[in-house]
């Protein structure tokens, strides 16, 4: 049994998300909220399978919100489930740890689907978000070059920190305490990195970058 949580804003689309997952065979809801701060306090506990994350939330922002529970549950998936489609956001989603990206409106079987495919590993995706990952690698692929110092990717100095903070294996919670900045900074940093190293992870910086040790 999948074990789902809800994060969405519209009680409509919430009780509707509630009731697909209920008809499913192999899917529980364990929890749904409609704002970020609940979901962010009460989420860790529930541990659930995978996330189903709004983005545009009364109190905060979905992307903040994936922001602080990826690092306290590294085993749940999260799928962004918006009407958001611009690279921006897609990206800063992404960056921040979402798995999966959904465009509403998404069809009961669609979204089933796409819960049953992330748990299996997967990353789904609406079509027209594929196309715009795809169309960002295609225009700026992925460079060959490995041992290539921060400085010679053109990262400015803040930049260079957090990067150097994320080699060190910190979250984003911990390094928006210690650049005194806000966790919404942070992901907007990581993405710039992710995007001009020409990685995904961190795992990708670590293999095929070094940074210089002595930049704080």
């Amino acid at each position: 049994m999948i074990k789902v949580a809800i994060v969405e804003d519209d009680a409509r689309i919430r009780r509707m998300l509630s009731e697909v997952l209920a008809a499913a065979k192999n899917c529980q809801c364990i929890g749904a909220f409609s704002n970020g701060t609940t979901a962010v306090a009460k989420l860790p506990a529930l541990a659930p399978d995978v996330i189903l994350m709004d983005i545009n939330l009364p109190d905060t922002n979905g992307v903040d919100c994936v922001v602080q529970l990826a690092p306290q549950l590294p085993n749940t998936q999260i799928i962004m489930l918006t009407i958001y489609q611009n690279p921006e956001m897609i990206f800063q989603a992404l960056a921040a740890g979402a798995h999966g990206y959904l465009v509403k409106p998404v069809m009961p079987a669609k979204l089933l689907e796409a819960i049953r495919e992330i748990h299996a590993g997967g990353a789904p995706m609406s079509p027209n978000i594929a196309r715009e990952v795809i169309s960002f690698f295609q225009h700026d692929p992925p460079s060959p070059k490995t041992g290539t110092t921060s400085e010679e990717v053109g990262l400015g100095p803040r930049e260079q920190q957090v990067l150097k903070f994320l080699m060190d294996g910190l979250t984003y919670k911990e390094i928006a305490s210690e650049l005194d900045i806000g966790l919404w900074t942070v992901a907007t940093y990581v993405r710039r990195i992710y995007e001009k190293l020409h990685v995904r992870n961190r795992r990708g910086i670590i293999a095929h970058y070094k940074v210089d040790g002595n930049k704080k």
